[in-house]
This record gives structure tokens, sequence and C-alpha cells, in this order.
């Protein structure tokens, strides 16, 4: 009998021990999620701006040299991303696909001119750029006409300022309540051996002697409870990663590093902390005080 209660005792310890540390993964599963989508705002702000693009209607009857020569000048400019032809029959092609029916056919000929379609970088696609780039693209003597969406580049560029004030107040909220959760994890694992730590100052034990198992046992939770949550991100994000193109950069590595780093901080910090500010409430409280 005496030697079944220290094994319910130790089974019970260890239950607890395993459900904070799950607990606690599951937290810094969310905090790395969080942690992504704020490492690739940027690249998700820039991949919406990219999409922006310009297109050049072409003077009728070019020769093939100058238009290969005007793709190769707008290529090599520092604003440019990319470039595509669309000649004549391609355009009409496309039309006829959108509108359902053969335009062409009913008309006779074809209207259409040949075109390029140009994408530009993400700091050139605010609206006072691509004004001045409008007149720079009208400036070759192989253009005729320039078009781009102006209300819909101007939608664009005032949700994706709302947008990032939007997830900074989430992302300081989210920190907040992942912050708060495992706070409390570590509190009632805390407070299941609140009598062990009255006991110990019962028969003289330091407040410092009493801090060092838990705060040793926290740091190992806290680290164990990173792994355990960068093991299952690293596993998500390159299980979903032709899911998640263009939303998530994969060749900048460093992204992944400073992902893994922040989750491996914040979980031994916080599990150190709460660890921490729960203890000294504990020493603090008399024996009468334990059963409330």
């Amino acid at each position: 009998m005496a030697n079944s209660t220290p094994k319910r005792l130790k089974k019970r310890f260890l239950n607890s021990w395993i459900t904070s540390l799950i607990s606690i993964s599951l937290v810094l599963i969310l905090l790395g999620t969080l942690s992504i989508v704020l490492l690739n705002a940027r690249h998700l702000s820039e991949y919406v701006r990219e999409k922006i693009g310009f297109t050049l209607v072409l003077k009728d009857n070019l020769k093939e040299v100058e238009i290969i020569r005007l793709q190769k000048t707008l290529n090599a400019s520092k604003y440019v991303k990319s470039t595509r032809f669309i000649d004549k029959e391609t355009a009409a092609k496309e039309l006829t696909e959108e509108l359902g029916e053969d335009f062409s056919g009913f008309l006779g000929y074809n209207p259409l001119f040949a075109s390029l379609d140009v994408k530009l970088y993400a700091p050139y696609t605010s609206s006072d750029s691509l004004l001045r780039l409008e007149q720079v693209f009208l400036a070759y003597p192989q253009v005729s006409e320039v078009y781009y969406q102006k209300d819909l580049v101007s939608l664009i560029n005032k949700n994706v300022r709302k947008i990032s004030i939007i997830l900074i107040v989430i992302s300081a909220l989210l920190t907040f309540i992942f912050f708060g959760l495992i706070n409390n994890t570590i509190r009632i694992l805390i407070y299941s051996e609140r009598f062990t730590i009255n006991t110990m100052q019962m028969v003289g034990a330091s407040k410092n002697f009493i801090r060092k198992p838990f705060l040793r046992r926290s740091l190992l939770l806290g680290i164990y409870g990173s792994v355990l949550a960068n093991t299952v991100l690293i596993f998500a994000i390159y299980t979903y990663k032709k899911e998640l193109q263009g939303l998530i950069t994969y060749n900048d590595f460093s992204t992944t590093l400073v992902m893994i780093a922040l989750v491996f901080f914040l979980g031994v910090l916080i599990s150190f902390l709460s660890t921490w500010f729960a203890l000294n409430k504990f020493l603090r409280l008399k024996f009468d005080e334990l059963f409330y």
C-alpha cells in the first residue's frame, strides 16, 4: 500500500507534466504561425502589389526586331519585373474565351492590336510612381497607348496599409492572449504542488533553494515545448509548400531560422517568467490560504 501511493503521485505528476508540455507546445505552434504571417507580411504585400501592371498597346505593323528591342529595354530597367508579348491572334483568342463567343467572326476582322503586358516591382506601384511610368512608357516610339487600372491601384494601396495596421494590432492582442494561456498552464502546474512548497518552507528551506527545481523544470518545459512546436511547424510548412506558394517565401532560409529562434526564445522566456511569478505568489501564502 505504501509503495502504491508514491507510484500514484509519480504518475499524477507525469500526467500533469505531459499535459502542460502539450498545452505549451500548442500555444507555441500558434505563436509560430503568427510569426510566419508577420515575417512574410512584407512579402505578401509585395506579392499583391506586383500583380499591378501596365498594358502597352503597340503600334500596328511594327517589325519583330523593334518589339524585341523594346522588350529587352523594359526588362533591363530597374522598375520592370517581367514583360509578356501578346500578338493580335493571342489577344483575340483570350478575349473570345472571356466573352464566350468569336467576336472577330462577327466583325469580319480582328480589331485588336499587339501589346506588352508589363509587371512592376512592388516599390514602383504607388499611384505617383505609376503616373510617372505612364509617361515614360508613352515616350517609347513603339507604344501608341498605355492602360492600367487606376481605381484598382488606389484600392490595393489603401487596403494594404489598412491590413498592415490591423495585422499589427491583432498580432499584439494574440501575443498577449498566448502569454496568458502559457502563464495559466504553468500556474496550474505549480498550484498542484503548493503543499510541497509550503512543506519545504516549514523545514527551513530558503526561497532560492525552493525556486531552483521549479525553474529548472520550467526551462526544460519551455525547451521541449519549443522543440516540439518547431518540429510541427517545419513539417507543416514543407508539407504544404505547394499550397502556400506565393504567400510564404521558402528560398529565404533566414525567415525559417527567425521563426525557429523566436518560438524557442518565447517558449523558454514565458515558461521561466510564469514560473517565477507563480512561485513568488505561493511562497508568500500562509498554510491556511493554500486551501483557497
